[in-house]
């Protein structure tokens, strides 16, 4: 018997999401577009590594001629097109919810004015900033903008003990998924965004003392402070460092 791998989620459908709820069916849409993201490679792995069993070998092959090549594979043995057909039946559909996700998440940036602001931050997307204002909800919360960066696990833990004093990598508390957006927006920014400015050429100093997985860190810590800042000045993103009051 040739079951699936362990490690592979199959989902056939997703729950409606009410948005009369706010922030809540914004949190739900955003954690959905990331829980079911079909481009992870998931279930084209398990495929390819059922058939490698059987002798036959997938090759490179576009996302969208994926399924055409498996058919072609498995055209002349009807067991094994019968294991394979869920499979795909299950990668087209979980493509169609999150094609469907994904809609949904870009009107709703649209339709917000905070997140068009935000995306005026070159890496930071409709994903980025409708999580982020998931995450921290109300922005009078914090009595700081650098506040934002400790609640959020960016920042190094400082462990003291008698004359010892060293600091330790960041403390990875609060929220893990808007944490890795952040990361991801750093990232983008500091390697993919040609137009440079003052925020880039902050982040690569950095990189050229401590190397670039700090700077990538320490990006994703001040882009929280200046998201949080832009949110409650009702400002967007300053190219130039003159009169800049998101980096204070």
């Amino acid at each position: 018997m040739i079951i699936p791998a362990q490690g592979l989620r199959i989902v056939l459908a997703v729950r409606p999401v009410d948005f009369r709820c706010g922030h809540d069916a914004l949190a739900g849409l955003v954690q959905n577009t990331l829980g079911l993201d079909p481009h992870s490679g998931a279930i084209e792995n398990d495929i390819r590594g059922l058939l490698r069993n059987f002798g036959l070998k997938v090759g490179i092959v576009g996302v969208i001629g994926f399924e055409q090549r498996i058919h072609e594979l498995v055209g002349g043995q009807p067991e094994l097109a019968e294991l394979m057909e869920p499979l795909l039946v299950a990668r087209r559909v979980l493509r169609e919810q999150f094609t469907q996700l994904h809609r949904k998440v870009l009107l709703l940036a649209r339709e917000s004015e905070v997140c068009r602001r935000l995306m005026t931050i070159p890496g930071v997307g409709p994903v980025t900033s409708l999580a982020f204002i998931s995450t921290i909800d109300v922005p009078a919360r914090f009595k700081s903008s650098k506040a934002v960066g400790p609640s959020l696990g960016l920042t190094p833990v400082l462990n003291q003990s008698g004359e010892s004093h060293r600091i330790g990598r960041i403390s990875l508390c609060g929220d893990e998924a808007m944490r890795a957006l952040l990361y991801e927006a750093a990232q983008v920014m500091l390697t993919r965004v040609q137009k440079w400015s003052w925020l880039k050429a902050w982040a690569m100093q950095i990189a050229k003392r401590r190397g670039q997985q700090k700077a990538i860190v320490a990006l994703a810590r001040r882009l929280a402070v200046i998201m949080h800042r832009m949110w409650s000045d009702g400002t967007e993103f300053r190219w130039t460092r003159e009169a800049t009051p998101a980096a204070q």
